[in-house]
């Protein structure tokens, strides 16, 4: 498949507001160990800030001040920091504690958190640089209700900075997306950034669950769509990749 019709950066005057954005936050942290024997991931500094805090600046800069974290494990540790470093936005805590749900159940769990639809859906462990236009504008400047339920940040496997995977997904030139096919490489890689409608989320299964379930559904339906992030996209997800990412941010 091809890549995507190229994008005017011109401000759209039918932008979809966002108004809320959901952090994930709860996962265990297993790739990153040592550093998450007694942190949770998205405390982990790189370049001299937290995970956590790259991601709610990005959130800042796009105006966006509502904020649903979900936590599971030393959840009592993000959420003292989230009282100290964000202060300033309407933090909502969707606990995990008893359960830890996944991707795709823990959003499904904190919905009732989340007033707005469509929503911000991002991961705490990546890092991203905007380009010419940020990637949170991008995002609602490209959303149609009409024909979307998921539209995916996506980047070129080439630019998938500290990233190991054979890519995620192909793209068509109308920016509908497919899943990359076993054994094969696919061109671009989910940079943990989406934007959503609440009809993702209709007909849930009980418990844990992943995304790719409700993508799948709307890859079939014809409503997933993928838009290529402009700029500077890092995979925190190793010891070995906070140096890699402090180095080509020319701050090691």
């Amino acid at each position: 498949m091809s890549f995507a019709k190229p994008l005017s950066l011109r401000p759209n005057p039918a932008r979809v507001p966002i108004g809320t954005a959901m952090v994930l936050a709860a996962g265990l942290g297993k790739r990153m160990r040592p550093l998450t024997a007694t942190r949770p991931k998205p405390l982990v500094e790189v370049a001299g800030k937290a995970l956590l805090d790259h991601v709610l600046d990005r959130l800042r800069d796009a105006g966006i001040g509502r904020v649903v974290v979900n936590v599971h494990y030393l959840a009592d540790a993000l959420e003292a920091h989230l009282r100290r470093k964000a202060a300033d936005l309407d933090v909502r805590i969707s606990d995990e504690r008893g359960l830890l749900l996944e991707t795709g159940g823990g959003v499904a769990r904190a919905l009732p958190l989340i007033p707005d639809d469509p929503f911000l859906i991002v991961n705490s462990d990546n890092l991203w640089v905007d380009g010419p236009v940020d990637a949170i504008s991008l995002l609602a400047d490209r959303w149609d209700d009409a024909t979307m339920d998921a539209l995916l940040l996506l980047v070129p496997l080439a630019r998938a900075n500290c990233h190991n995977g054979m890519g995620d997904f192909h793209m068509d030139g109308d920016g509908r997306i497919a899943r990359r096919r076993t054994a094969k490489v696919a061109p671009f890689v989910y940079t943990g950034i989406q934007l959503v409608s609440k009809r993702l989320f209709a007909d849930l299964p009980e418990g844990p669950f992943g995304f790719m379930l409700l993508w799948e559904r709307a890859i079939a339906a014809g409503r997933a769509f993928g838009l290529v992030h402009q700029g500077l996209w890092f995979d925190v997800g190793t010891p070995p990749a906070i140096g890699k990412t402090e180095a080509l941010l020319g701050r090691n």
